[in-house]
C-alpha cells in the first residue's frame, strides 16, 4: 500500500515530468532527425523517452529537442484519434438505437417507422390494375387476368396520407416470404399514382414489369426484418416501399410522400407513354412482264 511520502514523490514527478503521449510518436530533434518513442517526459534540463527501436529508456539534452514540431504533430495526431473515436462512439450509439428499435417492431408483416420513439405502421396500399378495358382491385393471392398490352398498377389520388419532411426517412420492413423489396418512385396516370407498369406479351404470356427504382441502403435487423433508407436524398414527390417477385404480378406497396416543410405538395410526373412501333414499309409491287 503506498505511503503519503510515496504519493508526494509521485505527485512531484508528475508535475515536473508530464506524460505527453499514449502510443508511438516522433520526438523531433533540432537537426531534423527524430526518435520513434512510446512516451517522453520533460525534466529540468533533459528529456527522458522510451525508444521503440531499442525498447529502453533513454535521455538527451533538452535543448536538442524541437518541441514545436513534436507537439504540433502530436496535436494533429490526437485530433485524428479523437475524430476516429467519435466515429466509433457514434456507430456504437447507432447500433444500440437500431437494436432497441428492432426489438420494438411488431411481429406483423408490414412497414414501420419511428416517431417520438414509438413505431408507427404505414397502411398497406389498396392497389388497382388498370387498362383500357377495366379497373380491378389487385389481389396478391389470386392474380387478376390481364389483357395483352399495357396495364397500370395504381393507387387512387395524387398524394399519400403519410408524408415525411426529412429527405432520407428510415423504415423497417417485416417480410412474410423472401421477395425482392425496395423503394419505387411513383408516376401519374389519369389523376392516380402508378407504382408499376405491366406489359403482357400476347403469345408467350410473359409478364414484364417496369418501375422507377430508388437506390437504398439496407441491413438485416432480425428474422425477416430489415432496416432500409434511401442512399441519396429523395426528390420531393410520391414514393412506395414495395415487395414483389419479378414476373409474377404479386406486388404489395406501402406508399408515402416526401415534401420539405413549408412547400406545397409536388405531384408525380406523368407516366411515360407507350412508344408506337414504326409502321413497316409495304413491299413494292414487282413490275409485270
Amino acid at each position: 500500500m503506498p505511503t503519503i511520502a510515496t504519493l508526494s514523490r509521485r505527485s512531484l514527478w508528475l508535475m515536473l515530468a508530464p506524460l505527453c503521449l499514449r502510443g508511438n510518436q516522433r520526438l523531433y530533434l533540432t537537426d531534423g532527425s527524430y526518435h520513434v518513442v512510446r512516451e517522453y517526459q520533460v525534466l529540468t534540463d533533459r528529456v527522458r523517452f522510451y525508444s521503440v527501436e531499442r525498447s529502453q529508456w533513454e535521455e538527451l539534452p533538452k535543448e536538442l529537442v524541437d518541441f514545436a514540431r513534436t507537439t504540433g504533430e502530436d496535436a494533429e495526431r490526437k485530433a485524428v484519434q479523437a475524430e476516429e473515436q467519435k466515429l466509433v462512439d457514434d456507430e456504437e450509439a447507432v447500433e444500440r438505437r437500431m437494436r432497441r428499435e428492432a426489438a420494438a417492431i411488431p411481429p406483423d408483416v408490414g412497414v414501420y417507422y419511428f416517431q417520438d420513439g414509438r413505431p408507427r405502421e404505414i397502411p398497406l396500399a389498396e392497389l388497382e390494375m388498370v387498362n383500357d378495358r377495366r379497373r380491378s382491385f389487385l389481389k396478391v393471392i389470386t392474380p387478376l387476368p390481364m389483357v395483352a398490352g399495357r396495364n397500370w398498377v395504381e393507387l387512387k389520388g395524387l398524394y399519400s396520407q403519410t408524408v415525411f419532411q426529412t429527405p432520407r426517412p428510415e423504415f423497417y420492413i417485416r417480410l412474410h416470404t423472401h421477395q425482392r423489396f425496395g423503394f419505387l418512385k411513383m408516376t401519374e396516370h389519369k389523376g392516380n399514382r402508378v407504382v408499376q407498369t405491366w406489359e403482357l406479351i400476347p403469345v408467350s404470356k410473359e409478364l414484364m414489369e417496369f418501375q422507377e427504382d430508388v437506390a437504398d441502403f439496407r441491413r438485416q435487423a432480425g428474422p425477416m426484418l430489415y432496416q432500409i433508407w434511401p442512399r441519396e436524398d429523395l426528390e420531393p414527390g410520391e414514393y412506395a416501399l414495395a415487395t414483389f417477385s419479378p414476373g409474377e404480378g404479386n406486388i404489395r406497396a406501402w406508399d408515402f410522400g416526401y415534401q420539405p416543410a413549408g412547400q406545397p405538395p409536388t405531384p408525380p410526373k406523368p407516366a411515360p407513354k407507350k412508344e408506337k412501333a414504326p409502321k413497316a414499309d409495304k413491299p413494292k409491287a414487282k413490275p409485270s412482264r
